[in-house]
């Protein structure tokens, strides 16, 4: 089954690091890369241009405490954004891993069609 969003990420946020997990699905095919950022207003450019440079339209990101709405105010503009309560995504199996998190968390977007605006 063909994803919605071919060039999209998921985001595990937390007070200092964030793991960002990018997909890309062309032509049949998938591919993942992940990377790790630190929350530091240089470091969120950063992240910024890494998406960037992989054209991906899509971001999805857990709601973490406040620790996700520096992340949000830094990508809004570039990228269609939505954020995910940790309670509804089911818990993974096995032991808990940021970059499973970020990676599962893209599985996720490729299914949802619409993404939110800025929450309140």
């Amino acid at each position: 089954m063909e994803g919605v969003h071919s060039r999209c990420c998921g985001l595990d946020v937390h007070k200092r690091r964030i793991s960002a997990c990018v997909m890309i699905r062309e032509h049949g095919k998938v591919e993942k890369s992940e990377r790790r950022f630190s929350t530091f207003t240089r470091e969120l450019e950063d992240l910024v241009t890494w998406l960037l440079e992989h054209n991906v339209t899509h971001v999805a990101m857990e709601a973490t405490g406040v620790y996700w709405k520096p992340v949000w105010n830094v990508l809004e503009g570039h990228f269609d954004l939505m954020l995910v309560n940790p309670q509804q995504i089911k818990a993974l199996a096995g032991k808990k891993c940021d970059r499973r998190d970020a990676s599962h968390l893209t599985d996720l977007l490729q299914g949802f069609k619409r993404c939110s605006r800025r929450p309140m």
